[in-house]
């Protein structure tokens, strides 16, 4: 029973050994999908903020943050690499090695047990075997004693006959030879037992325990080398990952804020030059003219006519400003006339902004990018010339290999129909002349462009220098010029869907003026159709006289003669400065009489 158990606890404690290693490899089950489910959203995570192509964010990474936040993305996606080859290795190295060596332990623990159970089977019945041969000798040694007490009892009788006296002495010989016998197969049967016992306690059931305490060893040791198994695994990705995170590391100090900001400049720069200083406008000078004009008229009577500030009368100082004036106004003096205009023109230059405003909105992109700021217009035009390029390469690289398959077909006739590719090539020919006729024109167009930019920083460097020379004469002129019809460089208005705006009564107020001087001469490079208010048609070619330089809105305001005048865009024409500017003194000096 001692025996029996022992067998039971050691079959217990065996089997929770087991259950242990079954939980550990759930365990290790359960961390591998947890690798597994954390790459997987890495990878999700990385792809979600990666660049779509032919999309705006490809060119934002031309900067070395964005580049630096592309990089780290990559690093994070092999980053989860690492975490599914943990995934991977803890289960072919763990998983599957600990679930096939759980089934050969059970296995071979059934199969000590079994042994166990059959030599304390054994022992058992050759205990009950021993038993039993004991009962038997007892019984027979009890049965002899009877029957010699009775053959005894029988022989002293003297009434008893001598047959039934011969009968109980065999019966008693009976008796005793069947207690010798039973006698002796007790012996041999309790030696057999002692034998059998022996090797039972000393051989058999020592040599099962030590199968199983060996077996207790192996399971344990396996659960230590997977539990080292599981943290190597580990330890191997580890630098790798150490890579991708210096990886990370290194796209982060590569970042270069001079650069990217270099890089906002060029993308955004316009090539205008900034505008000049915003001249003093004195209006006490009219107020001072107004008290002695009427000093004067009222001294002379009213039958004297009113001065004028010249002896001409200049023409539209807009295109939309009427010349008719009314009795009142006619009546009224210049001085008041000029003080109203002065007071009057945010108003003109706030309605011709919002008129030219609208038609900007209303206007479809010119093919030339015209309506664009110089710098802006080059770029564009050298980013058409190189995609144009690119495409012309990939018609050509089809057209070379649609030749090589006709010339194949040629030398080999039962390939194919050499004929059949003659109508593509004619194709691709046709779209390569188109390409390079395109090519051509915006080659043309960035030409005049890089030509403009030059000739404008010529001058604006002969303009500085004339600034430089005659600050008084350029303030006076500025004090009178007018605002350009809106702060935007625009393109031709032949290639725009204008809104027209109707004339209100306010053109009615303002009357003829001093022209402004002229401070030199201008060139038209190109035709220019002026549609709207304020600019003025010019013809390529044509001469006219500049009466207010650019200021930095992309505009220069000419003057063909007294009646004509307006606005024209700066990149159309060259300008020549009058470095004397003989005309800009006689004004001032009319001015001031």
């Amino acid at each position: 029973m001692k025996q029996k158990d022992q067998f039971d606890n050691l079959e217990k404690h065996t089997q929770w050994g087991i259950d242990v290693l079954e939980k550990f490899i759930k365990f290790v089950k359960e961390r591998t999908e947890i690798e597994l489910s954390y790459a997987k959203q890495l990878r999700n995570l990385s792809k979600k903020y990666q660049p779509k192509k032919n999309s705006r964010e490809e060119e934002e990474y031309r900067y070395t943050s964005a580049r630096a936040f592309l990089a780290t993305l990559n690093e994070m996606n092999d980053y989860a690499g690492q975490h599914e080859v943990i995934s991977e290795n803890m289960t072919s190295l763990i998983t599957g090695e600990l679930t096939r060596y759980v089934q050969e332990l059970k296995q071979e623990r059934k199969s000590h047990f079994h042994d166990g159970r059959k030599a304390q089977q054994h022992i058992e019945t050759c205990w009950k075997q021993l038993e039993a041969s004991k009962r038997r000798f007892e019984r027979d040694c009890k049965e002899a004693d009877r029957a010699q007490q009775y053959f005894e009892k029988m022989d002293a009788d003297i009434n008893v006959t001598k047959a039934d006296v011969e009968k109980a002495r065999q019966q008693a010989q009976l008796r005793h030879q069947m207690a010798e016998d039973s006698k002796a197969e007790y012996s041999s049967t309790l030696q057999k037992f002692n034998s059998e016992q022996h090797d039972h306690y000393y051989t058999h059931i020592p040599h099962i325990f030590q199968k199983i305490q060996e077996m207790e060893e192996r399971r344990i040791v396996r659960i230590g080398e997977s539990m080292k198994t599981f943290a190597e695994v580990d330890r191997q990705v580890i630098p790798i990952i150490g890579k991708c995170l210096d990886e990370i590391t290194k796209a982060a100090e590569s970042i270069d804020h001079k650069n990217d900001s270099q890089l906002v400049i060029e993308a955004f720069k316009s090539g205008f030059e900034p505008p000049g200083d915003v001249d003093f406008e004195d209006f006490t000078q009219p107020m001072k003219r107004t008290v002695s004009e009427s000093s004067l008229s009222n001294s002379r009577g009213d039958g004297k006519s009113e001065p004028k500030f010249g002896g001409k009368s200049k023409g539209k100082l807009w295109p939309f400003i009427k010349k008719n004036k009314s009795p009142k106004q006619q009546k009224e003096p210049l001085s008041h006339r000029f003080n109203e205009f002065m007071t009057s023109k945010p108003k003109i230059h706030c309605f011709r902004s919002l008129k030219r405003g609208l038609s900007l909105k209303l206007g479809a992109g010119p093919e030339d990018f015209s309506n664009l700021p110089p710098e802006q217009r080059r770029k564009k035009l050298q980013q058409k010339v190189d995609e144009l390029n690119r495409d012309i390469q990939k018609e050509m690289d089809q057209r070379d290999a649609l030749t090589k398959m006709k010339d194949v077909y040629i030398k080999n006739p039962q390939m194919g129909d050499a004929a059949s590719v003659d109508h593509r090539l004619a194709e691709l020919g046709q779209n390569i002349e188109k390409l390079r006729l395109e090519v051509q024109k915006f080659e043309g167009w960035l030409a005049e462009v890089e030509g403009r930019l030059s000739m404008r920083s010529e001058a604006r460097r002969q303009s500085g220098l004339y600034e430089a020379q005659n600050p008084s004469a350029v303030n006076s002129c500025a004090q009178d010029r007018e605002s350009s019809p809106d702060g935007s460089y625009t393109e031709e208005q032949s290639q725009e869907t204008e809104m027209k705006v109707p004339a209100t009564d306010f053109d009615d107020e303002f009357d003829d003026e001093e022209p402004l001087p002229t401070i030199g001469t201008c060139k038209a490079l190109y035709t220019f159709e002026g549609q709207n208010e304020g600019t003025i048609s010019v013809a390529e070619g044509e001469m006219l006289y500049v009466i207010e330089e650019d200021k930095g809105d992309g505009w220069t305001r000419i003057r063909r003669n007294e009646d004509e005048e307006g606005y024209v865009p700066t990149s159309y024409v060259e300008v020549y400065l009058d470095k004397n500017a003989k005309d800009v003194y006689k004004s001032l000096e009319k001015i001031s009489e």
